[in-house]
């Protein structure tokens, strides 16, 4: 007779399954980080720089061109009159109503940007997402007060309040929202906000100064979603002509003149001259603005700027305030806020179960008599009889049941009475010790403990090698046990069986130890 085989122990780790869950840690960060780039390039892609060749120019066909645009003009019979220079396009923007649009504020140099303060009141100034820098040199009372990572599609009424110029009050929504402005604390000048506070308006005599927050209604590639086209053409689309200064980069110093070097002379008065061709150094005819004018065009110099070389018309301006939210770019909030994410995929990916489970070594075994007597304690202390209670009936009719042919929901009754028909005891005591009352006390409970074990040795036990007993024959197994009075029965008391030949019976199992728990 061969000796039974044994299980294999299982086999001892090694260094591949942590390379495997590092690898499986990698995949959630490599997707994230590409979500990561894929967000930021199109980002790019979607916003571009002022400083891209043909960006907002009147004559480059590509998508952040603006040829679409000065081709809508011209068909609406404005003459579009292109400037490559800041110095002429102020110039020609002092003869009669005319429209100066500067879609690149950034580019301009800090020593001329101060002389758009200076244009007469019949030029109305259209300035595209300008800087701080810009803003407070041109002598504007706004300043930017927060910016959305991509630009938004708003109505003229926004806030509820109608748009303060009427020709733009009955166009639909245009993709102005990416730059919000708000008044500067004591603003001295009225400023008046509409599309969100994506538009902001500081009325003149009889025109205005206009700050638009987004360039996507003025590109090819954006302007004929939502309203963009009837938007940009209603503001530059006014009376007289446009001037549009199309800057290639960033301005290089401005050259002044004396008017008969084929380069214009600089003043605030067309045609005039300065004492000595530069700006601010006037000679008492009124034609400069005099040395150190924060407000005329000169008095933004070099020597005026601040510690990152940013000009500054207002040094004598308190600093504004700078919270955290705006200490900092908007991509860095944005960078945490995908690295949130990230983090939280890989939580998930390390708390989902990816296969099967994997057969682990148990670091210590525990007998199932210890477990057994171990939940009979927790009952115990917790006296729960009733719970105690309903776990041994329910053990003992598991193993009853099938044994007797039928079905989990049989009713008591036909329970009992199959059960007493096989044992020969009182189908009454019988449905009791099934399904009585609950036990009052731990006496009561060891009693129901023991009925009921006896009922499952009768009926179905342990050794069934052979078919089950006739009906009435007690089993050589099963001692008949009653607590307290014997059971009611017609004719003189069976005799108790004789003692089988063999090995004991298995002692009782402990009080509070259920019948179906493993041995």
């Amino acid at each position: 007779m061969s000796a039974p085989a044994t299980a294999a122990p299982p086999a001892p780790r090694t260094a591949a399954a942590p390379q495997r869950r590092r690898h499986r840690l990698l995949i959630p960060l490599g997707l994230a980080a590409l979500l990561l780039t894929t967000t930021l390039v199109t980002h790019a892609v979607d916003q571009p720089d002022p400083d891209d060749r043909g960006f907002l120019s009147p004559v480059a066909t590509g998508d952040d061109g603006g040829s679409r645009l000065a081709d809508a003009l011209r068909e609406r019979g404005v003459t579009v009159q292109r400037e490559t220079e800041t110095l002429p396009a102020l110039l020609a923007a002092r003869s009669g109503a005319t429209t100066l649009f500067v879609p690149a504020p950034t580019l301009l140099h800090p020593d001329t940007v101060g002389a758009l303060d200076s244009l007469p009141s019949t030029t109305r100034l259209v300035l595209v997402d300008p800087p701080r820098r810009v803003l407070e040199a041109v002598g504007l009372p706004v300043e930017p007060a927060g910016r959305r990572w991509a630009a938004q599609a708003v109505g003229p009424d926004a806030r509820g309040l109608p748009c303060p110029l009427p020709e733009l009050r009955q166009l639909g929504r245009a993709a102005v929202g990416l730059q919000r402005y708000a008044a500067t604390p004591g603003a001295s000048a009225p400023v008046r906000f509409c599309f969100a506070d994506g538009l902001a308006l500081l009325p003149r005599v009889p025109d205005a100064t206009v700050v638009v927050g987004a360039s996507d209604p003025f590109r090819n590639d954006r302007i004929d979603e939502w309203d963009n086209r009837a938007f940009a053409t209603a503001l530059l689309g006014g009376p007289g002509r446009v001037v549009w200064l199309d800057l290639d980069g960033p301005e290089p110093p401005p050259v002044f003149g004396n008017g008969s070097t084929g380069r214009p002379a600089w003043s605030p008065t067309p045609g005039g001259s300065t004492g000595d061709g530069r700006p601010g150094s006037g000679d008492g005819d009124g034609t400069g603005t005099g040395d150190g004018d924060p407000g005329g065009p000169g008095g933004n110099t070099a020597g005026d700027r601040n510690d990152d070389g940013e000009g500054d018309s207002r040094a004598d301006r308190p600093d504004p305030p700078d919270p955290l939210w705006s200490a900092f770019p908007r991509w860095l909030w944005a960078l945490l806020a995908q690295l949130a994410v990230a983090a939280l995929l890989a939580a998930l990916w390390r708390a989902r179960r990816l296969g099967p489970p994997a057969p682990e070594p148990l670091p210590v075994t525990v007998r199932s008599a210890e477990t057994v007597l171990g939940r009979a304690r927790l009952y115990e202390k917790a006296g729960a009889r009733d719970a105690a209670a309903r776990t041994l009936r329910a053990a003992a009719l598991d193993r009853l049941t099938p044994r007797l042919h039928l079905p989990p929901t049989a009713p008591p009754a036909d329970v009992a009475a199959a059960v007493a028909a096989r044992t020969g005891d009182d189908p009454r005591w019988t449905d009791e010790v099934l399904h009585g009352a609950e036990p009052e006390t731990d006496g009561d409970l060891l009693d129901l403990a023991r009925a009921l074990d006896r009922l499952t040795r009768a009926v179905a036990p342990h050794t069934a090698d052979g078919p089950p007993p006739p009906a009435g024959a007690p089993h050589p197994a099963a001692v008949p046990f009653h607590e307290g009075p014997p059971p009611a029965t017609d004719g003189p008391a069976p005799a108790a069986a004789p003692p089988a030949e063999g090995p004991p019976p298995p002692a009782a199992p402990h009080p509070h130890r259920a019948e179906g728990d493993p041995r």
